[in-house]
């Protein structure tokens, strides 16, 4: 494979909504994110009341790449090789010889290799997005208070009001029935949650657009939810951005699924009609499949193997999928990486001292996006050597995925929009290095790449 990347050389340029053209302003939307499921636990499962307040020190549990284990209530953090680096039991963090009790050095349990390892599972479930980590933190406190309150309860089957709680507030006709929390929230007032795109990233769209690119919106929001958002962020004329918008898309099935199992849909009124056996044209499309789509973006280039990037945030819904099942190009979306052009910008010597800053100011809600001092570095983390000897830093699951399955990883798409389109990028398969493919930086972990061992 060619060591570089070039947007040049793509045909069709397809992008997910939600944290991906859609930034989310997120010490807002994962509060309200959520209470949506607190507020459905307490009044509509007997939950205690204690879930419904959350201080700002709370949401510091918060980190991407989290299992949580659906039986024990344990969340671990994975090791490249599938070892345990920490654990908690709810909220309560295990101790080194806890962990080691309970993990020692061998792979987790439910750990296979990293193809055949799903997010989703009927034993467990991992959080790799910012809609999912409200949750994780939700389950942590819940475990907390049925181990306080059922004298250390050891097995757990709360994850069916959890599933509830979704479908309260974020099934298909939520949005048209203003029912739940979430969305009459978002309705009332989207400036509060939502980034509208910079003139750049605008701009950008239709420079794609202008160089001959199909462009797709792939979805798996649904259609009334995505018009707001698009309205919101990129103005009443967004459809004429791109060729063909499919919403309600069921990612990863999109990309898994034969055909016939999962037709595109048309859609009236943002109501799904019948189920169509080909895709003949562009438009806007309800579920699908991406081989139907594929057979279309083959007849609107005249190529018999397009050549598509995908933009996404999500590992398992976009990332894994559309580069394993499709052989797509893949950019990831990774504001993990935007904490660290803060602090790249922030030299010690302007940072205020804190005898100045505001006596009234409050405690803020920690951004998402930045390490948890409990969990550590999304990227890294350490583990003890033998005795006497020094801890050796180690990659994390989630970090090995990021260069095995994305072409490359960007903050945000911001950060490439007054890039030229034949801008060369330098691939993650280019070398053995876990960092080539991050742009425009390297994670300031991992900028001293040799200092770590592959387990």
């Amino acid at each position: 494979m060619a060591q570089h990347f070039s947007l040049a050389a793509c045909d069709a340029v397809g992008f997910d909504l939600d944290h991906t053209l859609c930034r989310y302003n997120l010490p807002e939307s994962a509060p309200l994110i959520y209470n949506s499921f607190a507020q459905f636990l307490v009044k509509e499962r007997g939950y205690d009341k204690e879930l419904l307040s959350v201080t700002p020190e709370d949401w510091d549990f918060c980190c991407k790449g989290l299992a949580l284990d659906l039986e024990d209530g344990n969340f671990i953090k994975l090791a490249d090789n599938g070892t345990v680096l920490r654990a908690s039991h709810g909220t309560k963090m295990m101790t080194p010889e806890a962990l080691a009790e309970a993990y020692g050095k061998e792979e987790w349990k439910h750990f296979v290799s990293d193809m055949g390892m799903t997010c989703r599972s009927g034993k467990y479930y991992f959080y790799d997005n910012y809609f999912d980590l409200p949750g994780a933190l939700l389950c942590a406190r819940v475990v907390d208070l049925l181990t306080k309150h059922n004298n250390g309860q050891k097995t757990f089957d709360f994850w069916k009001d959890i599933i509830a709680g979704i479908q309260h507030n974020y099934k298909t006709s939520a949005f048209k029935e203003n029912s739940g929390m979430y969305f009459p929230e978002i309705k009332r007032d989207p400036g509060r949650y939502l980034h509208s795109c910079p003139e750049s990233v605008k701009k950008w769209l239709r420079q794609l657009k202008n160089a001959g690119k199909i462009l797709l919106l792939i979805t798996s929001s649904h259609s009334d939810y995505c018009r707001l958002l698009c309205d919101y962020i990129l103005g009443n004329d967004f459809a004429d951005l791109f060729d063909i918008v499919i919403t309600n898309a069921l990612k990863p099935g999109f990309f898994s699924h034969i055909p016939c199992q999962r037709p595109f849909r048309t859609l009236e009124n943002d109501e799904e009609q019948e189920a169509l056996p080909s895709l003949e044209k562009p438009g806007w499309y309800s579920q699908g499949n991406v081989g139907h789509l594929y057979e279309l973006l083959k007849k609107m280039t005249g190529k018999p193997e397009p050549k598509v990037v995908y933009f996404g945030d999500s590992m398992h819904s976009d990332i894994f999928p559309a580069c394993h099942y499709s052989n797509w190009e893949t950019v990831l979306i990774l504001e993990e990486l935007r904490g660290d052009e803060v602090a790249r910008s922030q030299r010690p010597e302007e940072s205020e001292p804190l005898e100045k800053k505001g006596k009234y100011e409050g405690p803020k809600v920690k951004p998402l996006s930045t390490s948890s001092k409990k969990w550590g570095s999304f990227f890294i983390d350490s583990v003890s050597g033998p005795e006497n000897t020094e801890d050796s830093l180690v990659y994390t699951w989630s970090c090995k995925r990021i260069s095995t399955y994305s072409t490359i990883a960007i903050p945000s798409i911001e950060a490439i929009a007054e890039l030229p389109l034949d801008y060369k990028f330098t691939r993650f398969s280019s070398s053995n290095s876990k960092i080539a493919g991050y742009y425009p930086n390297p994670p300031l972990v991992l900028s001293n790449d040799e200092t770590l061992t592959t387990k």
